[in-house]
């Protein structure tokens, strides 16, 4: 098995085929003290976007976290593993409240994960411009 990196806006095809397969991921974000904080989540990936994309609760943590970078956006990292299988995007990531976004955030995540979100009046979507893609396969 070969770890690689590559362009995360144009991957190999078993790269890309691991992302669409139900997974759950961790994102690392960063403390204001600068100690990571790793949470569990489901990821989408959107390479002709260059974009990752995580729903969540805008009162998270992880929200805070991105939030808090400023308008620069946060270094964060999305990782999943399966077995000896793993991959990993890394970018800066912003927190968006917009609806179409959101909107668009929940329909890559029914269709990745089999099942459609439950409501919540107070998602987001944090959006991670991809700069980075790792893993092994």
């Amino acid at each position: 098995m070969a770890t690689y990196s590559q362009d995360p806006g144009a991957p190999d095809a078993g790269y890309l085929r691991f992302w669409q397969e139900r997974h759950l991921c961790t994102l690392t974000t960063l403390r204001p003290d600068g100690s990571p904080h790793v949470v569990p989540v489901g990821v989408t990936y959107d390479p002709d976007a260059r974009l990752a994309r995580v729903i969540t609760n805008k009162a998270s943590a992880k929200v805070g976290h991105v939030t808090a970078a400023g308008p620069e956006g946060a270094p964060v990292a999305v990782c999943q593993v399966d077995g000896r299988r793993w991959a990993t995007l890394e970018g800066r990531a912003h927190v968006s409240a917009d609806p179409g976004r959101v909107a668009e955030a929940e329909r890559r995540y029914a269709e990745r994960y089999g099942r459609v979100p439950a409501p919540n009046p107070s998602r987001v979507v944090i959006e991670i411009a991809l700069s980075r893609a790792l893993g092994r396969g």
